[in-house]
């Protein structure tokens, strides 16, 4: 095509459809449409290919059930664009309008150029004593990122999601950007990319280490918080969404969005799923002090939810400004077409949503039947995807660990405050312990869930790493640049006596055996385990517990390798595979702690260190910190995916939160001596191959743990 001919204006504009929203490119012309109640007139605004020169306006005349729409057959993929939305502008009321704001296509695919802070940005005149009762009419285009029409064709090939069953799953947690901005194995262009993500050493990476899901850390368009870029800092965690279906580019080596499938498909090669953390709570726009960007210039009064006492301001569950409207249907519609689109065109294999509870909540209330949750459980694209909620807001009732519908997984923090407090050395918790360690039964299984509803983690992104939880007492964000007042204070970490780096060799030994025992309970209990990039290798933030704004080496992950880290990998390798290999630590359904055929021996039983099954009394005592679990391999009372019985070794594992050895006597149960397999006294995690018989003594070292075990006890048929 020749210049001039790319400089021709459109001359053709046909009425087209109020469906697919967005920008559709169908091979023979552009269908554009987007939802407005209360607009009173539409603009598209057609850019150059740079997005910086707006070329010609045309009024939108076709609305349809509040869709305003028009198709421009001369338009192609590359088109850069925007709207300007005319209608009232009543903050009073709730309404927002401002014809002098370029505003991006909340269906937006694509996007071209970056966001540059400028007080055009916004409806109102900054600083103006009115506040946001004022009225600014500087043009905000040269500001904004430009809506590109994106040409989706693909070559997928054969790719097909791995389906891996969730019981089997081990979740590793990953910043896109973080996990290989400082891999020498991965081509140096290609760093902190989807391309570097999707590269051969990371996938062979994730392969070797045994994992099956990777959890991305939010790829939906968002931007750099105003505040942060004044001090020369950048939104890293990416919580700020400004496009619900367009991957953000700074991912991207190519700056094209089929970087991304190109990733997700070598991801799938190797049978590793993809899981996305989406943010559908809130967007990046804030309260009424925020910027017009998207959905506060389209229809604020729609998009948000408003107070009823003074629409004026936001109903604000989210602590970032303000709530998207879910109870509006075309809200909804809006987030469910995006979900779809994550799984049909760019094939994910699930989602984990940030703050969920918020998504529930119909008129200020958290609703777990309600609209959201009744539309996905029919949707049948997203009913067969792995949903997972962050299962809490910051709204009156809105920690609801334990509530949401079948078929939903949540992250557990009970599991995550339990493990942390036990091992830190609190006393009175080994009820807690043992429960969280089984499954979380009393949070799930009333329900007619399973083990697997649990998502157990230790650490997250947000808040200390594995290392940082065993070596400082404190969180340390005084490079947020906001005097270490953010971040929680309520960490349950401990620093094994100094806080911070130190040259003691016993602190380090005992911060290691720390992170041991917490990696092996992890991946020892029933549940989905959900692993942080970077703690098998020990990934320091330096204290800092809250690294949102860290787009640096405080976040990305170091791969100089050092003794302890190859070790400490190694074993969580190890402890990977000994999960893997036995449906014992996998279980589908929750124990029973009933008898086996024929005997008193149970698919569970609970041990004191003398070796008896413990009693109501001994959960009870506050100094009790040590503990054993037997797990009976003819206990499964399961079978395989082709209905053949499973079977199993039984197991004993071994828990000693006490800075004391404790002599732990090998159950009376009748069957062969017990092998020692896992202690994490040793500094590889692995067990000298002793032998171990009934009556006799396992000497457990102060903070440790062990795993032993043996054949198959059959308990004898009666008669």
């Amino acid at each position: 095509m020749r210049s001039s001919d790319r400089e021709a204006p459109i001359t053709a504009v046909w009425p087209g459809k109020p469906y697919p929203r967005g920008a559709t490119w169908d091979g023979e012309g552009v269908n554009f449409a987007v939802f407005s109640e209360h607009a009173e007139k539409v603009e598209l605004a057609l850019f150059d290919p740079s997005g910086r020169r707006e070329r010609q306006r045309v009024t939108m005349k076709e609305c349809t059930d509040h869709v305003w729409h028009c198709y421009l057959p001369e338009a192609r993929p590359g088109q850069t664009y925007g709207y300007y939305v005319h209608g009232p502008y009543r903050p009073e009321e709730g309404h927002r309008f401002n014809p002098h704001k370029l505003l991006v296509d909340p269906y937006a695919k694509d996007f071209v150029g970056e966001l540059r802070w400028n007080d055009a940005l916004y409806g109102y005149t900054v600083g103006h004593r009115k506040e946001d009762l004022s009225f600014d009419r500087r043009d905000s285009a040269p500001y904004l990122p430009k809506c590109r029409v994106l040409e989706a064709a693909f070559t997928w090939g054969e790719d097909r999601r791995p389906e891996i069953p969730w019981h089997d799953m081990v979740i590793y947690e990953l910043h896109v950007r973080g996990f290989s901005m400082l891999n020498p194995k991965v081509p140096e262009p290609l760093r902190g990319t989807y391309a570097g993500l999707g590269s051969a050493p990371s996938v062979s990476y994730l392969k070797h280490l045994g994992i099956t899901t990777v959890e991305l850390m939010p790829v939906h368009s968002f931007v750099n918080d105003r505040y942060l870029a004044e001090k020369g800092l950048q939104n890293y965690w990416g919580y700020n969404t400004f496009g619900f279906l367009a991957p953000v580019m700074r991912y991207s080596y190519s700056r094209k969005v089929k970087e991304f499938k190109t990733m997700v498909k070598s991801l799938h090669s190797a049978g590793i799923e993809v899981i996305l953390d989406v943010v559908y709570n809130h967007t990046c726009e804030g309260n009424q002090l925020g910027p017009t960007l998207s959905l506060r210039g389209i229809d604020n009064a729609a998009y948000y939810m408003l107070s009823e006492e003074n629409p004026r301001y936001y109903n604000d569950f989210t602590g970032c400004g303000n709530t998207l409207n879910l109870m509006h249907p075309r809200v909804l519609q809006m987030v469910m077409d995006s979900l779809r689109y994550w799984v049909e065109e760019m094939h994910v294999d699930g989602f984990r949503f940030d703050l969920a509870s918020a998504l529930a909540r119909e008129r200020g209330r958290v609703e777990h039947l309600g609209g959201f949750f009744d539309v996905i459980r029919q949707d049948p694209t997203l009913n067969r995807v792995k949903l997972i909620a962050e299962p809490w807001d910051l709204g009156h009732g809105g920690y609801q660990v334990g509530n949401f519908p079948l078929g939903w997984a949540e992250w557990n923090d009970r599991y995550r405050d339990g493990m942390r407090a036990y091992w830190k050395g609190d006393g009175g918790l080994i009820g807690e312990f043992a429960t969280r360690l089984t499954g979380s039964s009393d949070l799930y299984g009333r329900s007619g869930k399973r083990p697997h509803a649990s998502i157990n983690f230790i650490t997250a992104h947000d808040g200390f790493t594995l290392h940082d939880l065993v070596s400082y007492n404190d969180k340390h964000n005084e490079a947020n640049g906001e005097d270490n007042r953010d971040g929680n204070n309520h960490n349950l970490s401990w620093n094994c006596g100094a806080e911070g780096p130190t040259d003691d060799p016993g602190i380090n030994a005992l911060r290691e055996r720390q992170k041991r025992n917490m990696l092996a309970t992890l991946l020892l209990s029933q549940g989905v385990p959900m692993l942080l990039a970077g703690d098998e290798r020990g990934h320091t933030q330096h204290g800092n517990n809250n690294a949102y704004c860290q787009d640096n080496e405080i976040s990305w992950i170091d791969w100089t390798p050092t003794p302890e880290r190859e070790a400490l990998q190694q074993f969580v390798r190890r402890l990977i595979e000994l999960r893997c290999g036995h449906p014992t630590f996998r279980r589908r359904d929750f124990f029973e702690g009933k008898a086996l055929l024929g005997g008193h021996l149970k698919d569970l039983l609970w041990l004191k260190p003398d070796g008896t099954e413990m009693g109501t009394e001994a959960w009870e005592h506050e100094h009790a910190r040590c503990l054993g679990v037997y797990l009976a391999g003819a206990g499964l009372d399961d079978v395989s995916p082709h209905g053949e019985p499973l079977q199993d070794d039984d197991f004993l594992v071994l828990f000693n939160a006490h800075e004391s050895e404790i002599a732990f006597h090998m159950p009376p149960l009748e069957g062969a001596p017990w092998t020692a397999l896992v202690d994490t006294r040793h500094d590889t995690g692995e067990a000298p191959p002793t032998q171990h018989a009934r009556g006799e003594h396992y000497p457990l070292q102060g903070r440790s743990l062990a795993v032993l075990t043996r054949p198959m006890h059959t308990p004898a048929t009666p008669g």
